[in-house]
């Protein structure tokens, strides 16, 4: 028989010591997303990967939010997180800080997800589009390379949040 855990046995680190570990040098960049759910989602699927930090820009709306807080049960409290209106300006500061800018996008010229671990660069910002629209043309055009996952069925994307959750996780497997 194989038990399923009970939440006290999972032994996962306090809101505290959480805030004091040591993060993956990755942040997330939220392009006008529309969905309050949606955003509760990143922040959920961030503290699972131990995120740096996530940016919320445009219309993304910000905690505190009962509609965000539905999704990301407290982790609005353990993600550091900053709006900015302007998504260009973000983008710019953090590849001059060193980070290498990927758009999560369906473009000419992509890489597969399955082959970012040939991807130069020690901290990535990823960049996750509008539920309609996805990454603004700007950023993309502005982007040191663009992500996508491969799909084989008939629809033309994912939801945004499951897409994040795919994508930080394979990003995430370069600091484990």
């Amino acid at each position: 028989m194989n038990k399923k855990l009970k939440l006290w046995e999972l032994q996962r680190v306090s809101e505290e010591d959480f805030k004091l570990q040591k993060k993956n040098p990755i942040v997330i960049v939220l392009d006008d997303i529309r969905s309050l759910n949606n955003i509760g989602s990143f922040f959920r699927t961030a503290d699972a990967f131990n995120i740096s930090k996530i940016y919320l820009c445009g219309i993304t709306a910000c905690p505190p939010n009962k509609d965000i807080h539905k999704t990301a049960l407290g982790a609005t409290e353990t993600i550091e997180w900053e709006y900015r209106k302007n998504i260009q300006e973000v983008c710019e500061e953090l590849k001059n800080d060193g980070f290498t800018l990927c758009s999560i996008e369906q473009t000419e010229k992509t890489t597969f997800l399955q082959n970012i671990h040939e991807l130069p660069g020690d901290a990535f910002a990823l960049v996750f589009g509008n539920e309609v629209n996805g990454v603004n043309q700007e950023v993309v055009n502005n982007s040191d390379y663009v992500v996508e996952i491969p799909q084989f069925g008939t629809k033309h994307s994912l939801n945004v949040s499951v897409c994040a959750g795919v994508v930080m996780w394979e990003f995430c497997k370069k600091y484990i």
